[in-house]
């Protein structure tokens, strides 16, 4: 019905709704199992469009990526129990990482809260991940933070 009503006004070639931007917002409020399933449906029936996304997204694996004082600023603003449940599933790079760039009394207390923590549910890791992504996606929004490579035209040098 909505394709024969664009149809009678004008064709559905007429209407431009965002383009990636629109599609990386939408993701942005995907938990990351649906994403996945999205970028690998995408990856099958458009390559190119399914690897423009990606370099649109930032994921809680790419903070390996990010400078120190970008860490250090965005490590700022994400409680220690955020911290702690989201380094739950992450790789000893990452942890690493962050650790090089937290207090080293922080960096003891979530070690050691790790160690401890039992098993916990992977969807509770992923919305702690998901709160520390929308931090670091507003800091960039503000200008806080800068992202290499992220969707624009900026160098540095």
């Amino acid at each position: 019905m909505i394709r024969r009503e664009l149809t009678a006004i004008g064709g559905i070639q007429r209407f431009k709704v965002g383009g990636v931007e629109k599609v990386v917002d939408m993701f942005n409020h995907f938990d990351r199992s649906r994403e996945k399933q999205i970028l690998d449906k995408l990856d099958v029936l458009k390559p190119p469009l399914a690897e423009v996304i990606r370099k649109h997204l930032f994921t809680f694996e790419d903070f390996v990526q990010l400078d120190d004082r970008g860490i250090q600023a965005i490590m700022r603003e994400v409680s220690n129990d955020t911290l702690t449940l989201a380094l739950k599933a992450a790789t000893d790079e990452l942890k690493d990482k962050i650790f090089r760039n937290i207090s080293s009394r922080a960096a003891e207390v979530i070690k050691e809260d790790l160690e401890v923590m039992g098993p916990v549910r992977l969807s509770d890791v992923e919305k702690a991940q998901s709160e520390i992504i929308k931090i670091v996606r507003k800091m960039e929004e503000e200008g806080k933070i800068f992202i290499a490579g992220r969707g624009g035209e900026d160098v540095l040098v």
